[in-house]
């Protein structure tokens, strides 16, 4: 249970059928890295992302530098701290390369910070707000699993290129996108016996709710398991599903990133596209490597899933997995870890109606994921 969590008055703006946390979805995603200039870089050559914004010393921010990158919807802060003594520093030294900020777009930042403090969310931001000629965006936030925060962003009195404190980057180097539209879901990996604590925190701080469970029979293989949940806000603008481990005879892909990532953090991205064929092609012509499934995978595939749109080869070709729900299909693919250590990676999806998360895939993927870990001797 959380301690110190509060109940609130009942009042009409608290009532159950009221969302008391309106998300308008993720505003963005911050990384803490070793070299943000490099890593913008990186995805920008590699994924399609697009010089937006800076920070640093030149804008009078003495203690660390940040790129901003922006594809359609999705808006990538990458970050590094300028001295070895900084909170920032510290969490690149123990994790390497990650997710410290899930930013979410909010209406009220103050009232969201508000309602989630009240109901057991401890502080990381109390709101305050940052101003310049352009308008203001207000800030705020509260700690989730690990060291990573949900900033609440405010913005709709702004008009710059990203918010106060930062410049317009211009480069002349922008490669072509590359179909990337938005945030999908974002999944978190948890310890042992943590997963329920954490859907307890989204359900009770945030008001989110349970909308599919994955147990250790669902997400298995011959030699390792994980139990998954995933957690919706009221509108389902914002998706995280949690894995925790779950006995195997070998080491799970979660207990490798909890050991590698030295604790809890975000596993992947999901990110939206309306052709997945076209964008994984554009992704791996730039040098991103995806998971491959063995070709047999394919041979029963119109039997599992039915009618797809989509020509077969292309797919069997890139290792693009389908599956399907009572709403309609899917396809995803899962990229390698884009750091050394075996720890972040991205999810290209293709949403053809379906809600679901490609519970029929779990067997092949999670095979694919094994092969990786034996190769680098952490089965």
């Amino acid at each position: 249970m959380f301690p110190d969590i509060q109940t609130p008055q009942k009042t009409k703006r608290q009532n159950k059928t009221v969302d008391f946390l309106p998300l308008q979805g993720t505003d963005y995603v911050e990384f803490y890295v070793g070299n943000a200039r490099q890593a913008a870089h990186f995805y920008k050559t590699a994924f399609g992302f697009q010089s937006l914004a800076y920070a640093g010393p030149e804008t009078g921010v003495k203690d660390k530098a940040s790129y901003v990158v922006r594809q359609n919807k999705l808006t990538f802060v990458f970050t590094t701290s300028l001295h070895n003594n900084s909170e920032i520093a510290a969490h690149i030294q123990k994790h390497g390369d990650g997710v410290k900020h899930l930013a979410l777009r909010v209406e009220d930042a103050a009232d969201a910070w508000h309602q989630t403090t009240i109901r057991g969310g401890e502080s990381y931001l109390e709101p305050f707000t940052l101003h310049d000629e352009f308008g203001e965006v207000v800030m705020s936030g509260i700690h989730t699993y690990g060291d990573t925060v949900h900033l609440f962003i405010e913005r709709k009195n702004y008009h710059g290129a990203f918010m106060p404190g930062y410049q317009p980057w211009k480069s002349a180097y922008n490669p072509p996108e590359t179909g990337l539209l938005y945030v999908d879901h974002c999944v978190g990996n948890v310890g042992w016996n943590q997963m329920n604590h954490w859907v307890q925190f989204y359900e009770e701080v945030m008001g989110f709710r349970n909308i599919l469970t994955f147990d250790d029979k669902d997400i298995s293989t011959e030699y390792s398991a994980l139990m998954s949940k995933v957690m919706s806000n009221g509108n389902g603008y914002v998706k995280f599903p949690i894995n925790e481990p779950a006995e195997g005879k070998k080491k799970s892909q979660v207990e490798e990133y909890l050991e590698f990532y030295n604790g809890e953090g975000v596993q992947h991205v999901a990110l939206a596209t309306h052709d997945i064929v076209k964008t994984v092609t554009a992704l791996q012509s730039r040098g991103v490597e995806f998971l491959k499934v063995p070709s047999s995978y394919y041979d029963d595939l119109a039997e599992r899933v039915g009618h797809i749109d989509e020509d077969l080869q292309p797919l069997k070709d890139l290792g693009i997995l389908v599956d399907r729900d009572d709403e309609g299909y899917l396809l995803q693919i899962f990229s390698k870890p884009v750091e050394d250590r075996p720890t972040l990676f991205f999810e290209i999806i293709q949403r053809k109606g379906a809600k679901s998360f490609g519970k029929g895939n779990f067997k092949a993927l999670f095979e694919a994921i094994e092969r990786e870990q034996a190769l680098r001797g952490n089965l």
